[in-house]
């Protein structure tokens, strides 16, 4: 895959874009079926906030529920994980971020107000993420469902809201853009890649 110029310069100039149809309706669908198979199986457990010894849970800064995707999961989710592999290539080519290894996770709001405070991705201090691509499972989706990502761009402008539809791509750097999920009033479906630097 590759990027267009408009989304290498937005990545650039705003540290974010957004593209629909990143894996077209077909397989979009079928992503989301195996992602609610682990939901329905109980797979996941209750997200937790900082690492190590500092690691809590804390449904009052974030609600969501979590699992770890790796190579050789559903067939379905293995095809997401290479298209997110596929897209860490095409952002290093294109924008020149030098990205290597990534992560990938699944995660559902439970609904019932279920939210996640702003925040960064990346850790001070740490080996840091340096790009975060969130793609969303949700089909149907009304605004009464809630549960918008809130971006917060740096240059103090006003926040920007992404609907959290069937095979949004959301890509921004990790490291440049505070965000947040807005409560969600029905089940929400994401699945997000981080992508580190090279050699870290």
């Amino acid at each position: 895959m590759e990027l267009t110029d408009a989304e290498v310069e937005a990545l650039g100039s705003r540290g974010y874009f957004v593209r629909d149809g990143f894996l077209g309706e077909a397989q979009a669908r079928a992503v989301r079926a195996a992602a609610l198979a682990r939901v329905e199986a109980g797979t996941l457990r209750p997200a937790g906030i900082r690492r190590g010894a500092d690691h809590s849970l804390d449904t009052s800064v974030r609600g969501d529920h979590i699992e770890w995707v790796l190579p050789g999961a559903a067939p379905e989710l293995e095809a997401l994980w290479h298209r997110f592999q596929a897209l860490g290539e095409a952002v290093s080519s294109g924008a020149y971020l030098g990205l290597g290894r990534f992560d990938v996770q699944l995660a559902c709001y439970p609904g019932g107000g279920a939210h996640y405070a702003r925040h960064r991705d990346a850790f001070p201090g740490q080996s840091n993420r340096r790009l975060t691509a969130i793609w969303y499972a949700n089909a149907g989706w009304k605004p009464e469902d809630g549960g918008l990502l809130r971006l917060f761009p740096e240059d103090a402008g006003a926040p920007v809201e992404v609907a959290p539809v069937l095979d949004r791509l959301v890509v921004f750097l990790s490291e440049r853009l505070e965000h947040e999920v807005l409560p969600a009033h029905a089940s929400r479906l994401a699945l997000t890649a981080w992508f580190y630097g090279r050699g870290t």
